[in-house]
């Protein structure tokens, strides 16, 4: 195997960073939890709050300081909506470089695309769609094509290793997977409803008005009250759609794996994780299986997955997302992956993130 090729990191982030030297202990702490999730309760924030020995009120003045300061990008559900019927995939174009900002922008102001990023590679603009059925997305990577005039290599999930995403963000860290949580909400379902029945693997949850219309209302966030899902309620003109009706739907979807869970997503940047590196290996495909789980189970992996190659142009199947707050953390984690791949990789490269160009979310149409 040839020696691992690692290209330098320049990264160019939109919007003034503020310090995460600066950030204190107890915000470190409060991101960290918040990225685990929220309890499927009435009251998820003062669950969480009690767990960490601060008030609802503080928690909540936290949570909204550290979005105004774009510490956090948002905090919501987290959508997989494969499992409701719909398709996320990874696409890629090669953009002319005097033609880069314009082309973005009109790949941006495509609804259905919920991340973009500049990355170091011919292939220069990658961005993540996700669409209610495969067929919108068809459809609308065809519109992008068209509007954008460069080809569109589209690299859907054909199996998923791992997404874990998590940024340890105590100032002293170096690590972006914490796999305990040090929290103790044993506790915290005490007052949820009954939970909903398990779900066979692979079964699809259809979505009804109702669903679409609780994930319209929070896609862009969660309501930063006391009682979130009873404000979600009440701006539903839904009849007979309480609270109890709005914890219901969000375990359904849990359970059938359509929502990941509730939680904090920061902006990985602002956290002095400025390394980000797409690795992307040329494995052989009768080992790509074992060898893809064995990647996926390193702890600093936050998303592992096999993709089609687009011969000749793209060799790669296997992709995995390293991040670090220096090059020496981000080198050794990609040595630690071409160790476990050995002989069974042909070939390697990595994409670094240079820009963020859009990072939203998962939006369903009205």
């Amino acid at each position: 195997m040839s020696e691992l090729r690692i290209a330098s990191t320049n990264v160019a982030h939109q919007g003034e960073l503020h310090s995460w030297q600066s950030l204190s202990v107890q915000d470190g702490e409060l991101i960290n939890a918040l990225q685990l999730g929220l309890p499927l309760v009435a009251e998820p924030f003062r669950a969480i709050s009690e767990a960490l020995g601060v008030s609802e009120s503080y928690l909540l003045e936290r949570i909204r300081t550290l979005l105004d300061q774009k510490i956090l990008s948002r905090f919501g559900p987290m959508f997989q909506i494969e499992r409701a019927g719909g398709r996320f995939t990874l696409a890629a174009i090669a953009a002319p470089e005097d033609r880069f900002d314009e082309l973005a922008a009109t790949v941006n102001a495509f609804p259905e695309v919920a991340h973009n990023y500049e990355r170091t590679h011919a292939l220069n603009m990658w961005f993540v769609l996700g669409t209610e059925t495969p067929e919108q997305c068809r459809v609308t990577l065809a519109r992008i094509e068209a509007a954008t005039g460069c080809s569109v290599f589209d690299m859907p999930k054909l199996q998923e290793f791992r997404v874990q995403l998590f940024f340890d963000a105590r100032p002293n860290a170096d690590s972006t997977f914490v796999p305990n949580s040090s929290l103790n909400l044993r506790n915290c379902n005490a007052n949820s409803l009954t939970p909903a029945a398990a779900v066979r693997e692979g079964q699809v949850h259809t979505l009804d008005t109702l669903d679409r219309a609780i994930m319209r209302a929070t896609q862009s966030g969660l309501p930063l009250v006391s009682r979130p899902f009873a404000a979600i309620a009440d701006t539903l003109a839904q009849a007979n759609c309480g609270e109890l009706e709005v914890l219901h739907r969000f375990e359904r979807w849990q359970a059938f794996g359509v929502l990941r869970r509730i939680a904090a997503v920061p902006d990985h940047y602002a956290l002095g994780y400025v390394h980000n590196g797409m690795t992307v290996w040329d494995v052989d495909d009768a080992q790509i299986e074992s060898l893809g789980e064995k990647v996926a189970a390193l702890g600093f992996i936050s998303h592992c997955y096999r993709r089609p190659r687009h011969l000749p142009n793209w060799p790669y199947n296997l992709f995995a997302m390293v991040h670090g707050r220096s090059r020496e953390q981000t080198d050794r984690q990609m040595k630690a992956i071409a160790e476990i791949l050995g002989s069974a990789c042909r070939g390697h490269n990595v994409l670094w993130s240079t820009r963020i160009l859009k990072k939203t979310g998962l939006r369903i149409a009205g």
